[in-house]
């Protein structure tokens, strides 16, 4: 017979016993409690140590208190004010953010998902497609962002320039890297090719998931290929659109290390974005009050859109 009780020695000699449901108790708590110790020292005490320093003059010098100030961060994002007029910064650099979503989103999730679709209906070469398009995907961010600088060069014998003054369409080199748009553009382009692949593999895994007998059907019922990804792919894959569209925001948000690799937020700050200017203000200028404050404005932003795409797409679950 299983024995169900454990021993534990203590100190004065005394011996304190444990049934099996109570020695479960302890090991289960045990480990609920790491995890949850784990999330407080990790996520719980930095994002209210965060919110703390949104409303403080924040000195991480030990001979410098930290002093309350109230909204006065908010106020100098939001509002023009003082010898430097930081609130034009942060509104270009959200300008930036936005219009990164805007262009970026849009289109890998649309090219991604044209992919995703026609690589499925290939007879061979599924997985070599796949591979090749997932590539980009693994490659390092400063493999990528070296490699689009040096393509990108605003000399003669660029590749992209080389290519564009060949075919005419250019009289003279480019300097991509030195003016606001072009940077911009670099950069958004950078992001669209390195996520195109995410989006593919999302939607080939959701496209694999889609019941067969539905097509079946529609192939006796006459049904072509391209009334088939209208009537049928399309709107039961609209379920996992906005899982596939809330993390391409958010990635779109993320952008950071792209900036700072292909342009350092040149010329004069003109592709800075939220991530990359909150970084400077932070590591560089030291002003972590403000730069905390700047995280949780666009946090509240991306919540925001978060709450209302939801509310969007409530009526797209598909039950299959």
């Amino acid at each position: 017979m299983e024995n169900n009780t454990v021993t534990v020695s203590q100190h004065k000699g005394r011996n304190i016993k444990f049934n099996k449901k109570q020695r479960e108790a302890i090991e289960g708590w045990a480990f609920v409690g790491i995890g949850f110790l784990l999330f407080l020292i990790f996520v719980a005490y930095p994002l209210l140590k965060n919110i703390m320093m949104a409303f403080m003059n924040y000195s991480v010098n030990p001979n410098k208190p930290s002093t309350f100030i109230g909204l006065a961060n908010f106020k100098k994002a939001f509002f023009a004010g003082g010898a430097i007029d930081e609130s034009s910064k942060f509104y270009l650099s959200l300008r930036n953010t936005l219009l990164a979503v805007v262009v970026t989103v849009p289109i890998q999730w649309f090219l991604g998902m044209v992919i995703a679709i026609l690589i499925e209906s290939l007879s061979r070469g599924k997985v070599l497609y796949r591979f090749l398009l997932y590539v980009p995907v693994i490659s390092d961010w400063i493999v990528v962002a070296i490699l689009f600088k040096y393509i990108f060069q605003d000399t003669q014998g660029s590749l992209v320039n080389s290519m564009l003054l060949n075919l005419h369409l250019i009289s003279q080199p480019v300097s991509w890297l030195q003016n606001e748009w072009t940077g911009n553009i670099v950069v958004w382009a950078l992001c669209i090719w390195k996520g195109i692949g995410w989006v593919m593999i999302m939607y080939t895994a959701a496209i694999q998931d889609l019941p067969k007998d539905i097509y079946e059907a529609a192939d006796v019922d006459g049904a072509t290929k391209k009334q088939q990804m209208w009537k049928i792919t399309l709107p039961l894959l609209a379920s996992r659109t906005y899982f596939i569209i809330i993390n391409l925001i958010i990635g779109a948000f993320n952008i950071m290390l792209q900036v700072m690799l292909v342009t350092a937020g040149g010329p004069l700050g003109k592709t800075d974005v939220l991530l990359d200017y909150m970084y400077n203000k932070a590591f560089s200028s030291f002003d972590f009050g403000y730069a905390a404050a700047l995280s949780l404005i666009m946090s509240v932003i991306l919540i925001t859109i978060s709450v209302v795409q939801r509310k969007l797409t409530k009526d797209a679950e598909i039950q299959f």
